[in-house]
């Protein structure tokens, strides 16, 4: 269970050299990139393998997967990403029924095909709007996972909570398609308000012990990412993190 970080929680305590220096000597073994990473791969190369940091999952929208395919296999290749994850979908891009997202998820599907030619895994990475229901009742994140079985999932465990979704039935439901997940923490109600409600991990109200037990268990997922989403202080959410998910 060696732990992953995902690069985002870092993206205002740059530069990177150093976010990568402080993430290797706390004891990570693994980054997450996203899309700041990519304009300079051979920077992020030589900072990760002076740290000794590998990055084997990856954020790329689908957007940018439907439009350059060829650039982000480059980058892939650049930075060893054996998974990429499309992460998000804008507000005035989310489908509002069944048939629209069953649509999307054909487009999740092809991205899948193609980028399983260059032997690049492919899934879907969600957030909170994925689990709740359309006016037709369909919930988004059974229909793409349905109409696009082929594709990997990495559980955002938190989101699922916040999304108003039991995080262990998802797990059991769902166990065979998960092959990484995201570990980040909710706060107490009223609390971290200005770190938008996210507690570092172990310090909030999450069953991390009994999720982790679920994910170890039911599921293949080899990559554990430890987020926040908005933290105020990197290397204090980086530390407490690690030590926590390492005591777990």
């Amino acid at each position: 269970m060696s732990a992953s970080f995902q690069l985002y929680s870092a993206r205002d305590f740059t530069p990177w050299d150093y976010v990568f220096k402080t993430l290797s000597e706390l004891g990570y073994t693994g980054v997450e990139g996203y899309g700041a990473l990519y304009g300079d791969t051979d920077k992020v190369r030589a900072a990760m393998d002076a740290t000794g940091l590998s990055m084997p999952t990856a954020h790329v929208g689908i957007d940018d997967l439907e439009s350059n395919l060829d650039k982000v296999v480059e980058i892939a290749g650049a930075l060893g990403i054996k998974t990429i994850y499309a992460p998000y979908l804008m507000d005035d891009q989310r489908p509002t029924d069944k048939a629209g997202w069953e649509a999307f998820a054909a487009r999740l599907a092809a991205a899948q095909e193609a980028l399983a030619a260059h032997g690049i895994g492919f899934g879907w990475h969600n957030h909170d709007f994925e689990f709740v229901a359309t006016a037709d009742g369909a919930v988004p994140m059974e229909v793409i996972l349905e109409a696009a079985p082929k594709i990997e999932w990495e559980a955002d465990i938190a989101w699922i909570v916040r999304g108003g979704g039991d995080p262990i039935a998802w797990i059991t439901k769902y166990a065979d398609r998960i092959s990484a997940i995201h570990v980040k923490d909710i706060a107490p109600e009223g609390e971290c308000t200005d770190e938008d409600g996210w507690a570092d991990v172990g310090e909030g109200t999450m069953d991390w012990a009994g999720i982790l037990d679920a994910v170890r268990t039911k599921t293949k997922a080899a990559h554990f990412v430890l987020e926040h989403d908005n933290p105020n202080d990197f290397k204090r959410f980086a530390t407490r993190s690690i030590n926590n998910y390492k005591a777990l």
